[in-house]
């Protein structure tokens, strides 16, 4: 399975409900403090149910929407790639589509509710029957299911498995169906035996923070070794050996308890009847514990979580990438969505690009989805368009949006950079003023601007140009060997920017050659 899209509603600074769209290589970029991490940490509190590095609670909520009297955290994400087939009846196939359990697009949408930053409610949200003769039928039980067959007059070839008995109802009742958005509640009847089934079919979701602690003691993951045994165990061949010891170590436990318990009775039945053997079941047994010792040491044993934070990246990605073609050539098919916040932490802008580049790389692998954040113009530079989310705030609200152009007409990564990050740089300066002259619309620019004396020398003789503020920044940008004149600060090259992009969106509109959006400033 794989994820297309995740829907965010009262989560921090995420008020309304917000889509964010995802795929085989994702990255966020924006400002500080923007909403970037969020998003990763509202896919690990999805995927982990608290069991990850994020645990929600009540602070979580927007702090407009609980003033509001809003308190549910809703998120939601759409997922693609579903199993052909799914058997939840005495070996009889069913699929998502045969029971109305995808939504309109054809996508498997499961939503999360958490009210009051709480356990989760599991819903899905699909296009399903709501005509009152045929609907609910994955909420109830077999006897209901045998009462519509026969109030109805319908035939049902097996009566006694429940997938059989809901396609004939629904063919009985094909076109008048009434399909409709509904959610569908997974904690009830053949709906929850459905929700259990897909549960083992969910990617493995794993998060790397930029900002995570460095302990001996720190349980998360540290080291590539533990992310390793987290994916060995949720191998299902695995999982029901694993189960199968639990059942044995269960009942030698009650064996045990029961001995100690009769032997208790014999001197003090009282005290004997009030005690009952605890004894956690196979499913709550904390295995990857079993194995948090392992790790990859360094000359004399310096433990990885001891190197500098640029080691460790490194160890870290090139056992992502390991373990990518290890799945590949296995066949492995469980998903894995591997999110990074700021891969370029500790990082020198060459090996940045040789960063992302691998990161690249491993995006097209089979079964294999990467979710970045950064901050780093280096690595936006890096990548395709189509791999680019901006993230920003305006008088809509927050808004995620694929990366387009905003005022130039083609895709520009000095853009995104400007919009993303506030990247004032020449080279974006030089892009704006060569799409002026390209459109020949120079002289219209400069036409009535504040000018500025400009000191020309060539040949050992001076002549005085009078300038506005863009020629005198492209002037000294193009002729640095000039130094005749005081350099443009930081804040003039910004503003020279400022006052080309302003031209070229409102001349873009006047004249509707294009339609640009907003970029997010």
């Amino acid at each position: 399975m794989k994820i297309e899209s995740i829907k965010i509603k009262n989560f921090r600074s995420y008020k309304e409900e917000t889509i964010i769209r995802f795929d085989n290589l994702t990255v966020l970029v924006g400002r500080n403090d923007i909403g970037k991490s969020t998003i990763l940490e509202a896919l690990d509190i999805f995927f982990n149910d608290g069991g990850g590095i994020i645990k929600i609670d009540k602070s979580d909520l927007n702090i407009q929407a609980a003033r509001n009297g809003d308190s549910e955290t809703v998120i939601s994400v759409c997922f693609s790639e579903l199993p052909e087939s799914i058997i939840i009846d005495s070996a009889v196939q069913t699929t998502l589509a045969d029971e109305y359990m995808l939504n309109a697009d054809g996508l498997l949408e499961v939503v999360k509710k958490y009210k009051n930053g709480g356990k989760a409610s599991v819903f899905i949200h699909a296009k399903h029957p709501m005509n009152p003769d045929c609907k609910d039928l994955l909420l109830k039980k077999n006897a209901e299911l045998k009462s519509i067959i026969k109030g109805m007059g319908i035939e049902c070839e097996n009566q006694r498995i429940n997938t059989t008995m809901r396609r004939a109802i629904w063919e009985h009742y094909e076109g008048s169906l009434d399909l409709q958005d509904m959610e569908i509640d997974v904690s009830k009847e053949d709906a929850k035996k459905i929700w259990d089934k897909l549960s083992s079919y969910m990617p493995v979701y794993s998060l790397f923070q930029s900002d995570r602690k460095n302990s001996d003691g720190d349980s998360e993951v540290q080291d590539p070794l533990k992310e390793a045994v987290k994916q060995i165990i949720n191998d299902e061949e695995l999982q029901q050996t694993l189960a199968s010891v639990a059942e044995v170590v269960e009942t030698k436990l009650k064996e045990v308890s029961s001995r100690t318990l009769e032997k208790l009775r014999e001197m003090d039945p009282a005290v004997a009847n009030s005690l009952n053997p605890v004894i956690p079941t196979a499913d709550k047994l904390k295995w990857a514990d079993v194995f948090k010792a392992v790790s990859i040491s360094g000359d004399e044993d310096i433990p990885i979580n001891k190197r500098g934070s640029g080691v460790k990246r490194l160890v870290l990605l090139n056992f992502f990438r390991a373990e990518a073609e290890r799945r590949a050539a296995e066949g492995d098919s469980t998903g894995i969505i591997y999110a990074i916040e700021e891969p370029e932490t500790s990082q020198h802008s060459n090996n940045q690009r040789v960063l992302i580049k691998a990161l690249k790389e491993l995006a097209q692998a089979a079964n294999t989805q990467i979710l970045l954040t950064t901050h780093s113009p280096v690595i936006v530079k890096e990548l395709d368009f189509e791999n680019l989310r901006l993230i920003f705030e305006d008088e809509v609200g927050k808004r995620v949006l694929s990366v387009e152009p905003a005022v130039l007409q083609y895709p520009s990564l000095n853009e995104v950079n400007y919009a993303a990050y506030g990247e004032a740089t020449e080279e974006y300066h030089n892009e704006l003023y060569g799409f002026l002259e390209f459109q020949q619309w120079l002289n219209d620019y400069k036409a009535g601007r504040q000018q500025r004396p400009y000191l020309y020398v060539k040949n050992g003789n001076t002549k005085t140009w009078n300038l506005d503020l863009t020629e005198y920044v492209r002037h000294q940008i193009h002729h640095p060997e000039n130094h005749s004149n005081t350099h443009f600060t930081q804040s003039e090259l910004r503003q020279s920017i400022e006052d080309m992009r302003l031209y070229i969106r409102n001349r873009a509109e006047t004249e509707g050659i294009w339609d640009p959006i907003p970029d997010g400033e």
